[in-house]
Formats: structure tokens, C-alpha cells, sequence
């Protein structure tokens, strides 16, 4: 059975894109933190569910709390990064996107004792406008990244980029595992996140069943604020990302119980090393054939 890659993009309610345009960063300190809260939630269900999973964590958060990335790190699970503050790629050059992975990393690794290894861009926003992005990466020694949502989306999304894991940068050894899609209502759409809640859950078996039966791993994504339904209401942000945030978080736990049943997961930078073999390999088989 194929191992998929299980990850959580560790954040809290008000630093996500959809309220960016109604939440400074200058007040987030002051705002109800909960993050730490639904992380040790989110570790409980995966203890439950006897699943090992990637933490792609802000170093804003990490910063924070500390502690709290210790005990990710010793339940066996990968903490990688997320970045710094949720500040999308596309909004920075490329000396101050590798200042911000690296002011990142510092933070991860001092926290946990153990080298950062993969980054997941904030809104998957590696796509047409950055692909110097990668190239940094590669630079700065990442094994992977887990940034491309290969849709096309009113937030994010490079719908031409490849849907299983390759390598963008030539002569690197970096791996991008592009997030899992499906199609639903003659849409793509990523099966990980609010469109998880949304979906019917046959939707996202199938699309998981899809990437196995062709021997790829599926790449799933959600949120520890998605298991916390009593979270502070932001009444001034648009519609539109109201009913994204806040629908169905109560059904949250449950459907993810169901679908760490129904697969194999493990940790990204598991599934990424055993896609960088496979991948090393195709050229030697491909010659042979």
C-alpha cells in the first residue's frame, strides 16, 4: 500500500489569507491565541489514529511556543517550515523570501534540536510568478517542498504545474510534491483543507484511491484551527471567506478519523525521500525499456 503524505500547515485562526485584508499582523498579538490549544488536539487524533504526519509550522508560532514543538517532534511527528509570518511568496523577491525561510528555520530547529528539511509556501504560493522560489530553496538546502497547488484559484494555484512529485530545479536534488487534487462539478479542486470540510468525503477517497492505484502518493493538508468550532467570529471579513473558514468545522474530527482509516500516511519527508528514489531510478529504467 502506497504511504501518503499527511501534514498539518500550523497557523493560527486570524493569520490565514482569508482575513488578511481585515487582520493586521500588528494586532495578532493581542488577539486569542489558540493555536497551541488545537495542535495538541490535532496530536491527540493522530495518536488515536496511530498516524506520523508533518507539521509545516510558522516561526511566528514557533516562537511562541516552543514547547509545543518539542512535543511534535517527540510523538515522532516532522516539523518543517511554513515560513515566517504567512507572508505569501509572490509579495516578496527572492533575497527577502530566503531571509524569511531562514529566520524560520532558525527558530524550528533551536525549538526541536533537529534539522528542518522541508518548506510548504503560506497559500501555496510558489506558482508561475515565483519560480525562482525553488531555486532558493534548492540553494539553502531543503530536501523538499510541499508549496504548489496545481488548480487554478482565486487565492492561489500554478494550474499547469506537474500533479505528482518532480524536481523543479535542475541539477538539485529538491523534490516539490504538489498537493492532491480532484475534480468535482467539472472544477479542480485540493482535497486537503476548507475544501475537505465541503466535499462529500467520496470525493477525496476517490481522488486519494486515483494517485495510489497509479503508485503515487496522495499529499493531504488541513489546519489545527479546522478542529476548533468555537473559534472568535471575524464579522467584518468578506462572505466569501467567512463560509470558507467557518463551515463544517464541527465535522472536522471525525472525517479526518475516517480517512486515517482508509489510507496509509506517514511524514512528508518519508514520502518525499522515497519519491527522490524512485525518481533517481527512472532514468536508469527508462534507458533499459
Amino acid at each position: 500500500m502506497v504511504a501518503n503524505a499527511l501534514s498539518v500547515d500550523v497557523e493560527d485562526w486570524f493569520q490565514v489569507g482569508a482575513f488578511e485584508t481585515v487582520i493586521a499582523r500588528d494586532d495578532w498579538a493581542a488577539l486569542d491565541h489558540r493555536v497551541e490549544a488545537n495542535t495538541d488536539k490535532v496530536l491527540a487524533l493522530f495518536g488515536e489514529g496511530g498516524v506520523k504526519a508533518t507539521f509545516f509550522t510558522l516561526g511566528w508560532v514557533a516562537e511562541r511556543y516552543p514547547a509545543l514543538m518539542r512535543r511534535i517532534a517527540e510523538a515522532g511527528h516532522e516539523v518543517a517550515s511554513h515560513g515566517w509570518d504567512h507572508q505569501r511568496v509572490f509579495t516578496m523577491g527572492p533575497e527577502q523570501f530566503r531571509a524569511d525561510i531562514g529566520r524560520a528555520r532558525a527558530v524550528l530547529e533551536d525549538a526541536t534540536g533537529q534539522k528542518v528539511s522541508g518548506y510548504r509556501a503560506p497559500s501555496f504560493s510558489i506558482d508561475v510568478r515565483t519560480p525562482w522560489a525553488h531555486q532558493v530553496l534548492a540553494e539553502e538546502g531543503y530536501a523538499y517542498s510541499s508549496s504548489v497547488a496545481p488548480i487554478g484559484h482565486d487565492h492561489y494555484g500554478w494550474a499547469d504545474a506537474p500533479r505528482r512529485a518532480y524536481r523543479p530545479v535542475a541539477g538539485s536534488g529538491l523534490i516539490e510534491l504538489p498537493v492532491t487534487t480532484a475534480r468535482f462539478l467539472g472544477r479542480e479542486v485540493t482535497t486537503g483543507g476548507g475544501f475537505f470540510r465541503l466535499l462529500p468525503g467520496s470525493v477525496v477517497q476517490g481522488a486519494i484511491r486515483e494517485m495510489n492505484a497509479g503508485g503515487q502518493p496522495a499529499v493531504f493538508y488541513f489546519h489545527p484551527w479546522e478542529v476548533d468550532p468555537g473559534q472568535p467570529r471575524v464579522a467584518n471579513a468578506p462572505l466569501k471567506s467567512k463560509l470558507r473558514h467557518y463551515s463544517r468545522l464541527g465535522a472536522m474530527a471525525g472525517k479526518l478519523r475516517t480517512l486515517f482509516t482508509a489510507h496509509r500516511w506517514d511524514r512528508t519527508d518519508r514520502v518525499a525521500a522515497a519519491e527522490a528514489a524512485l525518481l533517481d531510478r527512472a532514468p536508469v529504467l527508462e534507458a533499459a525499456a
